[in-house]
């Protein structure tokens, strides 16, 4: 589904990442951990091309995607729901899931009902919620808000960076969950996790950074079992 072969990005002089490749199969769950600096959301936004490469080549569903625009790769079907939120707080609940349609129009005449159902399905607190501003939500239900609105174009793999991120532990619990619902729908996803013990819990590998590099691979219920990664990463002695 996705191939990262060799992927460098600088900052004026500074490396933030140094040369990583890796992989993720169809219908895979697969996280990027690592502490901050390591280099997770610079990877993620070179993937999108929101941010130029260094070196390197990605590759999606077997096209070379490293110098297609941003608003092409979203309409290949790789979808990027970002650190922040981001979501347009003046609009509504509705108005921002739609904002995900925004530009495709295929999209917006034949399927735009069918996703809305398919998102308020999975969220049913946006439904109830869809006609107030996004500026009201509640920080876990914006972050609902920011997942349902990248899964409008029903993309094939989707990319999430830190949606746990300022959230009470019982929400992150709960978007977890939906995250292998999401997966159960046939999607594929690449999370960037801080909490590294969730992240592997539901993931099925995992890639943990370092500094810019790649440092230790495979399976995440070997990863969780790694001594060297349960001490750094998962607060284990």
């Amino acid at each position: 589904m996705l191939s990262v072969a060799n992927l460098s990005i600088n900052y004026g002089y500074i490396a933030a990442v140094k040369g990583i490749s890796f992989e993720i199969k169809e219908k895979e769950i697969v996280t990027l951990i690592g502490s901050n600096g390591a280099g997770k959301t610079s990877t993620l936004r070179s993937i999108s091309n929101l941010i130029p490469k260094s070196e390197g080549k990605v590759t999606f569903k077997g096209v070379d995607i490293s110098e297609r625009e941003a608003s092409k790769i979203v309409k290949m079907g790789l979808a990027h729901v970002p650190e922040g939120r981001h979501i347009f707080s003046h609009m509504t609940v509705e108005e921002n899931l739609k904002m995900g349609d925004f530009g495709n129009k295929k999209e917006i005449e034949n399927r735009v009902e069918e996703n809305l159902a398919q998102v308020y399905a999975l969220f049913p607190r946006l439904k109830e919620r869809r006609k107030q501003s996004g500026g009201s939500l509640s920080g876990g239900e914006q972050q609902m808000l920011a997942i349902g609105r990248g899964l409008m174009l029903n993309p094939d793999l989707i990319m999430f960076d830190e949606p746990s991120l300022g959230l009470a532990p019982i929400l992150v619990e709960q978007i977890f969950e939906q995250f292998i619902k999401i997966r159960e729908w046939g999607k594929t996803i690449l999370l960037i996790e801080q909490n590294a013990n969730m992240a592997l819990q539901i993931a099925d590998r995992g890639y943990v950074m370092e500094t810019g590099k790649i440092v230790h691979s495979g399976k995440a219920a070997d990863l969780i079992d790694d001594p060297q990664v349960a001490k750094a990463y998962l607060g284990m002695d």
